[in-house]
């Protein structure tokens, strides 16, 4: 509802109120941390052991990672909208998922559980905001933006594709130490290990592109929108299109 509220007042309220719309999402912020804390509490392990799970969590990252890059130079009237519209429809989604609390299945039974999904959900946090920020950037170059609102979205793009990359990199290194320690081996090319590379590699391209063939703005913000599909796949189209060894996530 807070975050339906700061839409709202995206458009209703004076550009001189707008920091009202901020402090609404910080409090969804707070309320899905304190959502995440509860389960943690209640179910006396980290509230990262299914798909619900990971996905409040994803949405508290994504927040988390709007308000590190939160500038008040910026001008978020096509950005704040999108990411509600996001935060509505993930939550929408969560709630046909099962929320009930339940024990760690042996294979999760490990203190990496907490480093390694904790890591990869920081990570596709930040590629889902840059995925918005992509969109939004597009739309308002297609309208023909200021210039300076859309370089402040490309930078914005940029940084948070940067930091998504690098928490999927220490996300897919803390995978490979806990599947040595669970299963005997660094890498098995399980369906989940293979999409998270595919993922990585088309990222790490991204970037190589952005700093040594200079592309920026609409290029790089298309790349922004293709690399999110492989985001989606590996999160989601994995868990119920494939099997493998993380099968029970």
């Amino acid at each position: 509802m807070a975050s339906l509220g700061a839409c709202a007042a995206e458009y209703l309220l004076k550009s001189s109120t707008r920091r009202w719309t901020t402090a609404l999402l910080f409090l969804s912020w707070v309320a899905l941390a304190a959502n995440l804390l509860a389960r943690w509490q209640i179910g006396a392990r980290a509230p990262l052991a299914n798909q619900y799970e990971s996905m409040l969590f994803l949405l508290w990252a994504v927040l988390g990672v709007f308000f590190l890059f939160y500038s008040s130079k910026l001008s978020f009237a096509g950005l704040l909208p999108a990411l509600t519209v996001f935060l509505v429809v993930s939550l929408a989604t969560a709630s046909l998922l099962d929320s009930s609390i339940q024990p760690l299945v042996p294979a999760l039974q490990s203190n990496w559980l907490l480093l390694h999904v904790a890591t990869v959900m920081v990570g596709y946090g930040a590629l889902s905001l840059a995925f918005l920020a992509a969109l939004v950037y597009l739309w308002r170059f297609k309208k023909g933006g200021a210039a300076s609102q859309t370089d402040l979205l490309d930078g914005l793009l940029y940084r948070a594709i940067s930091l998504g990359f690098w928490f999927l990199t220490l996300g897919i290194l803390t995978g490979a130490v806990w599947a040595n320690s669970a299963w005997g081996t660094y890498w098995s090319w399980d369906p989940k290990e293979t999409w998270s590379l595919v993922t990585w590699i088309f990222y790490a391209i991204a970037i190589h592109l952005r700093r040594t063939r200079g592309w920026r703005e609409s290029r790089f913000a298309w790349l922004a929108v293709s690399g999110f599909a492989f985001v989606l796949f590996t999160y989601f189209g994995v868990n119920y299109l494939l099997s493998g060894l993380h099968s029970y996530a």
